[in-house]
């Protein structure tokens, strides 16, 4: 989805100017469908490009100035930033820096076009784009991280004690190894052997030992520190607007929190060990150094050699790792989707179309699979040569000075066993290297998300206190949803909902409804006029405040699974019986309930399975009748209910609802016949609006209205 921003930003860098692209989504106004190419070229106006957006043919690309923005294959964006000899290089958000021949360039590029001419969005800068300052990237805080492990240092001085202890059996094992060789053998005092071999004994029971405890106190520090990330980003997830998560894949969201991972796997796994790595590889390389200055040589150069070696697959380790992020979230997406959407696949007998379209996501994943396991062999290969290489070119040294006795047989078995350990290290630093490089990209991405401006940002003050006047104002109010070239969905609405009074919303389906039920609930900020509560603009109150006082229930309400107690009562932790039982009555869902073997203890399935759907709006009404609140807010609450129901909840409600202020949104007329004032909107306009009786009489669109649903009722 963020292919267009990513164009643009990679023609920004190629005319040295560096622009976030968070900045770039923004004024692309990205939402879940991705972007246009209206949006795109709106963004480049705004950073200071001339922009044209071009239908052209294969030919005529070749006179355009580059780089250019193409339309790719019809659902996707690319860069063409070179054409040589007939060859086209495009930079590709999705696969890299691509070079393609004229036959393959015009198949991707004019593939479905009409006329065989293809899209593309010429841009060139302007002084003005010159002007603007560079944005910096922010900065990774690293000590952010760090102070995850400073939170159980008590731990993790034990975990470095451990690490310490174990070091030090380490270090006195290669002397023991030579002291057998050089003493025991050459003087044949095999009770010299015996203690010596006790000595090691007791040795590799208080290295097994030391690795138990160390084991268990790596648990417990990942354990923790895993949980205080995931938490702090549930934290930071649950302060962002509700907009937020209307242009955000749920795959997405899951596969960063998944991202965690690899920084605990950082900072538990690589991080500490790594400290004592270099400890270990100090030490070690000094006693190499003291046995031989030549084999130490040796092992420098080789070391480096490998270290160097593996360095060079990191870049591609990057882009893999991107690429991987990408197909991964796809993958739960589509897993989410299969089995939330399985009965309608059924139903539509689409289940082969359906697995077909995950086998072809598996495809990718198999190819990604490939690709890594070809990187990790390359890299693997290679190191091992080096490795083994290294390895003989010092027994040889060993052996030829042993002959010619510059050293003893023991001192060459001591050598071989601190090469052993030297490697250890090694492997170490470089693991260190790679959990650095993947916890670093993951945290770009959590990054990205802790970055976003809270709901309810610290540095502004919200009133904590509803106004005594509870009546809404809506003044000269324009809204459209994100998106670059969407039409207005509200226009210039003027609206006054009086305090303690019902006023319903009606109209034909996209008239707008349903979007002033979600301004008025904070979903969304309106771009032109206001809404005030009393004389007190809305966007000044708290979010909590406000929604403290707002009961809703919306179209596509969310069942938890859980108790059907707890889906009443959310987010009370000991729910009042009383309220309870009040809220039921006034949702005429008293007899299922009781019908339960377990009555409000019974558990229902996530996203309300096992419920019909009248049970599930009955239950989202009780929802909210129990927080009682002074706003309520209902969005074709009673649409999936029979007239029986419908007629009793709706006789229950205009109790419940005396002294409230009421907004209704429906479709069935009938539901709002009562209503103090009925709003009709059209195409995002208030065209009438009155009592039932008054609008009746107008014999206007209400009316119409009216009469095609007594219609279609008889």
């Amino acid at each position: 989805m963020d292919c267009g921003p990513a164009c643009l930003r990679m023609v920004s860098k190629y005319h040295r100017r560096n622009i976030k692209l968070q900045t770039l989504r923004d004024l692309c106004e990205i939402d879940r469908e991705g972007v246009s190419l209206f949006g795109i070229s709106d963004a480049a106006e705004k950073i200071g490009f001339r922009s044209l957006g071009v239908k052209i043919s294969a030919s005529e690309i070749r006179e355009a100035e580059l780089p250019c923005i193409l339309h790719w294959r019809q659902n996707h964006f690319v860069v063409l930033y070179r054409i040589r000899n007939k060859r086209y290089y495009i930079a590709d958000p999705g696969a890299g820096l691509i070079v393609l021949s004229e036959i393959e360039f015009t198949r991707n590029w004019l593939e479905m076009a009409d006329n065989d001419l293809g899209i593309a969005l010429l841009l060139a800068p302007s002084p003005q784009f010159y002007e603007q300052d560079d944005e910096r990237e922010p900065n990774i805080n690293w000590t952010f991280l760090m102070r995850y492990l400073v939170s159980y240092r008590k731990l993790a001085f034990q975990l470095l004690f451990s690490l310490g202890i174990g070091s030090l059996f380490q270090l006195i094992t290669p002397f023991l190894t030579q002291s057998i060789v050089d003493v025991g053998i050459n003087t044949r005092n095999l009770s010299f052997v015996y203690i010596i071999i006790i000595a090691q004994s007791a040795l590799i029971v208080g290295r097994v030992s030391l690795e138990f405890i160390k084991s268990w106190i790596l648990l417990h520090i990942s354990t923790r520190v895993n949980i205080s990330i995931l938490t702090d980003f549930l934290i930071k997830l649950m302060k962002l607007p509700i907009s937020f998560f209307d242009s955000k894949m749920t795959g997405d969201i899951m596969q960063r929190m998944s991202d965690q991972r690899n920084i605990e796997i950082f900072l538990t796994g690589s991080t500490l060990p790594a400290v004592f790595s270099m400890f270990n590889l100090l030490v070690f390389s000094v006693v190499l150094a003291h046995y031989n200055l030549y084999i130490f040589l040796v092992f420098v150069i080789s070391s480096f050699l490998y270290i160097g070696w593996i360095w060079l697959f990191l870049n591609q380790r990057r882009i893999l790792n991107y690429k991987s992020f990408e197909v991964m979230s796809r993958n739960q997406s589509s897993m989410v989707q299969l089995i939330n959407g399985m009965q309608e696949i059924k139903l539509n007998n689409c289940e082969q179309q359906k697995r077909w379209e995950w086998e072809h996501i598996q495809a990718r994943l198999f190819k990604f699979n490939v690709k890594t396991l070809a990187l990790n062999q390359y890299q693997q290969g290679g190191a091992t040569l080096i490795n083994e290489g290294k390895n003989l070119l010092i027994t040889f040294l060993s052996a030829s000075a042993v002959i010619h006795g510059n050293l003893t047989l023991g001192a060459m078995v001591a050598i071989q066993y601190i090469v052993g350990q030297l490697s250890t290290p090694i492997e170490q630093m470089l693991a260190f290297i790679q959990d650095f490089q993947s916890a670093k990209i993951s945290l770009e991405r959590l990054n990205e998300i802790h970055q976003m401006r809270d709901e309810e940002p610290i540095e502004k003050l919200f009133n904590h206190l509803i106004p005594e006047n509870k009546g809404i104002s809506i003044n000269k109010l324009t809204f459209r949803y994100p998106g670059a070239g969407n039409d207005p969905v509200l226009e210039n609405i003027n609206l006054y909902i009086p305090q303690g009074k019902t006023t319903a919303i009606v109209g034909m389906s996209g008239s707008g409804k349903t979007t002033i039920l979600k301004l008025l609930l904070r979903f969304y900020e309106p771009q032109e006029g206001d809404i005030k509560v009393g004389n007190q603009l809305i966007g000044n109150i708290s979010y909590k405040t406000w929604r403290n006082q707002c009961g809703v229930v919306m179209q596509d309400g969310f069942i938890f699974s859980d108790s059907i107690e707890k889906n009443i009562a959310v987010g009370d932790e000991h729910p009042d019986r009383s309220k309870l039982d009040h809220a039921v009555k006034v949702a005429n869902i008293e007899s299922f309930i009781s019908g339960l073997p377990l009555g409000f203890n019974t558990k229902i399935g996530a996203e309300g399975n096992g419920l019909s759907q009248g049970q599930k709006q009955r239950l989202l009404i009780a929802r909210a009748v129990y927080k009682d609140p002074h706003y309520i807010f209902f969005d074709e609450a009673t649409n999936a209910l029979d007239a029986n129901n419908e007629k009793i909840i709706m006789d229950n409600l205009t109790k419940f609802f005396e002294g409230r202020t009421v907004i209704i949104v429906a479709h069935r007329l009938s539901t709002v016949s009562n209503a103090d004032n009925i709003i009709l909107l059209n195409n995002g306009r208030i065209s009438e609006q009155g009592t039932h009786l008054q609008l009746a009489a107008l014999k206007g669109e209400y009316y119409n209205l009216v009469k095609n649903q007594l219609q279609l009722d008889g």
